[in-house]
């Protein structure tokens, strides 16, 4: 898709519509109670919509509806290759609707457009394809057994689930949770973050158009104590999936302790490190991959480069190519689509990120701040991993620096963390590289490069940045459903007799 202009993207800013009440039953509805509250465009204050502010109350009605739509089969024990062509039409609506989209996920979230146009949105559209074409390709098992017996394992929809979503990736972890769960014939109720609600509800309105029963896709917008924790310790909920921070993930787990022992898959944070070695090749590119990994959607990313641990030998002459490569990145209206970093997602993320960088003392790289609003891409040198800014998640475009003297010591300190969720090896010796992998206790890990994987590979993590399931890859099915066995005796009752 060709990119316009800052004009064209704001001309259609300015002629969006934007949904602003809960979706449900295949509709729109406002709160039970009625209140609302305010979704703000963060690069410039305004005031896009006036949300509904949902409830327990309105919990409960969708959970009853969803549950209606699982109980009744009309999804849930739709054909597979029906459920399939659905879905495929969703993602064809989608496609249609994508720059409107773009914008609206741009506007609401403080994104730059230019991702949301040939990340977010594309990425969107393709895992929910991905997972629909999956859906009558995956076969259940017939375990051995004897003579007498056959063993079928089948794999069942796990019931009514709730997906709790983070404000950093709007779109992406509505597709990375609502296309396995559909795909798996489940009823689905989720609560999109405060902070980007609008196109959550939007998409929501294309499933239907796209032939999602009533009761299958539901939005409910508010916040953590109305929605998401009504949701963690509702009896008639079956399972919950939830993407955002270690501490609110740990309380989803006591919700379910509390209540029905639901089944919760936890994705959380992480303080990810990048581990370059004195003879990785080509600085530029290691750099390049670098500056992309700390950076890019302003660091507001569970899996972003936040440590990088280097060897001393190296680190004068790479920290000079990342300042390089870190200055070509734009920071400005996110609707431009010259901007490589757009705004903060609020002003309270604002000043928090703003916190980390009055502790920080070396500062090689940045460190600037605007309009409360944008941080610019900053680099700050420490001495070693102990600092708040070494071990706590930042969630900003910040990255820590912290020399080394060789390899063992590196992969101590890329383990030394809480948290396990991604990390990054640069050397061109094959088997230190493979070795460094296998050491590191993160759930990706990316050899000469930084990236998540695709969309055919699980994404999760080790210790706290994760517990119960990954999502992406056919993996990410396994979460959604329940495995049943079906055991059935041949045994002839005469034979039977006889002995």
């Amino acid at each position: 898709m060709d990119l316009l202009t800052r004009e064209e993207y704001q001309a259609i800013a300015a002629n969006l519509t934007f949904p602003s009440t809960a979706f449900v039953d295949g509709g729109y509805r406002p709160a039970a109670s009625g209140r609302t509250f305010k979704t703000v465009n963060p690069a410039t204050g305004e005031t896009l919509a006036e949300i509904a502010a949902c409830d327990s109350q309105d919990v409960d009605f969708a959970v009853t509806k969803a549950r209606e739509a699982f109980e009744d089969g009309r999804w849930s024990k739709l054909h597979p290759s029906d459920r399939k062509d659905i879905l495929i039409r969703f993602a064809k609506l989608l496609t249609r609707d994508a720059r409107e989209l773009a914008v609206m996920e741009s506007i609401d979230s403080g994104k730059p457009v230019f991702d949301c146009e040939t990340v977010d949105i594309p990425e969107t559209i393709h895992c929910i394809k991905w997972h629909a074409e999956a859906i009558d390709k995956i076969y259940d098992q017939v375990a051995p057994a004897s003579d007498d017996h056959i063993a079928m394992v089948v794999r069942e929809p796990i019931g009514v689930v709730g997906l709790v979503l983070p404000w950093n990736f709007p779109l992406l972890m509505l597709a990375w949770k609502i296309a396995p769960a559909l795909a798996a014939g489940c009823s689905v109720i989720v609560k999109p973050a405060e902070e980007t609600s609008l196109t959550a509800l939007r998409v929501a309105e294309l499933a239907s158009e796209a032939g999602v029963p009533k009761g299958v896709l539901n939005i409910l917008p508010g916040s953590g104590p109305d929605v998401g924790e009504p949701m963690g310790r509702h009896m008639d909920i079956d399972m919950l999936s939830f993407t955002g921070s270690t501490a609110t993930g740990k309380r989803f787990l006591a919700y379910a302790a509390e209540s029905n022992a639901k089944e919760v898959v936890l994705e959380m944070g992480g303080k990810n490190p990048c581990v370059v070695m004195n003879d990785a090749e080509n600085l530029d590119r290691v750099a390049q991959h670098i500056v992309n990994g700390a950076f890019w959607n302003m660091g507001e990313n569970c899996s972003a480069i936040s440590r990088l641990i280097v060897h001393r030998d190296i680190k004068a002459e790479l920290l000079e190519r990342i300042e390089a490569h870190a200055r070509l990145w734009t920071v400005g209206d996110p609707l431009d689509p010259e901007t490589r970093v757009g705004a903060l997602v609020s002003k309270a993320h604002f000043d928090k990120v703003c916190g980390y960088l009055d502790a920080a003392e070396t500062v090689f790289l940045g460190g600037q701040t605007r309009d409360g609003t944008h941080v610019a891409p900053t680099v700050i040198e420490l001495d070693d991993n102990n600092s708040e800014l070494a071990r706590e998640e930042i969630f900003g475009p910040v990255l820590s620096v912290i020399p080394v003297a060789g390899f063992d010591e590196a992969i101590a300190v890329a383990n030394d963390t809480d948290y396990g969720l991604a990390a990054s090896l640069f050397t061109s010796n094959t088997k230190r590289a493979i070795r460094g992998a296998r050491a590191i206790r993160a759930g990706t890990v990316t050899i000469n490069s930084y990236g998540e994987g695709d969309i055919s590979t699980p994404f999760g993590g080790y210790k706290q940045s994760g517990f119960g399931g990954r999502d992406n890859s056919l993996h990410a099915h396994d979460q959604y459903t329940q495995l049943k066995t079906i055991w059935i005796d041949l045994a002839d009752d005469a034979d039977e007799a006889v002995s």
